[in-house]
């Protein structure tokens, strides 16, 4: 099953140097109709403008994703990591119980930063906190399914969940299709461009939430940006999150 959320509906939050679209509960926005999609607990677009900086802040117990959609994304951790990643760039940021601190930085003076940064679940409770980065490239995902995070073994960064989330730049008149298995979720956002998800006419901002067994069909009408996050419905909470309603 599929079902379409306008991107009218999603919550956004201007600050001045910031612009963000937070696509479930996070911080000062909370809506018990919208507090993730099984394993993803938190879906945001983001936009800072040149030369600011989200500042060092904690997590555990998450799997901090990001996907760089332009931009010069500058990170920085207490585990001594940093490093700049550009448009196609993926980053996981693994915090365990112990914790962690990460600050995301735009390292351009003057162009807008957008990145797409999410958290998925996991269910191990011995992770351990670390960074992986990759820099993909446009042709890489031209037209086609590009994973960039997965479970251990499989295409892209390492996932502790048993989780996917593919990109794709697709063309226009082209197509793509995905099939979600039984007891599993996805969460499909058209970054940019305009297309159809199944019989559905969608734009730039729109949404996607898929139930399995379902097999998507997706078409550009525009030259399209699209992510994909596939994630278990029934997974272990572990810490912070293990009594926590998600």
């Amino acid at each position: 099953m599929l079902s379409v959320r306008p991107g009218k509906e999603i919550y956004e939050q201007e600050g001045g140097w910031f612009h963000a679209r937070w696509h479930f509960s996070f911080d000062e926005y909370q809506d018990p109709n919208w507090m993730g999609v099984g394993a993803l607990r938190v879906f945001n677009d983001d936009r800072i403008i040149g030369g600011a900086a989200w500042p060092m802040h904690p997590h555990r117990d998450i799997e901090s994703l990001t996907y760089v959609v332009r931009g010069d994304f500058t990170h920085a951790d207490s585990l001594g990591n940093n490093g700049h990643l550009y448009a196609g760039g993926a980053q996981v940021m693994d915090f365990g119980s112990e914790g962690a601190l990460h600050s995301e930085r735009n390292g351009s003076p003057r162009e807008t930063l957008r990145f797409i940064q999410f958290w998925i679940l996991p269910s191990d409770p011995r992770l351990v906190s670390g960074v992986q980065q990759r820099q993909y490239e446009a042709a890489d995902r031209g037209d086609r399914w590009l994973q960039i995070m997965g479970p251990a073994g499989e295409d892209g960064l390492d996932l502790a969940q048993d989780a996917r989330v593919l990109v794709s730049r697709l063309r226009a008149g082209r197509s793509l299709d995905f099939v979600l298995p039984d007891d599993r979720g996805g969460y499909l956002y058209l970054i940019d461009g305009a297309g159809r998800f199944d019989d559905h006419d969608v734009a730039a901002g729109d949404a996607g939430v898929m139930t399995g067994p379902h097999g998507l069909a997706l078409e550009a009408t525009e030259d399209s940006e699209l992510i994909l996050v596939d994630v278990p419905l029934r997974f272990r909470r572990v810490g912070i999150w293990e009594r926590a309603r998600v």
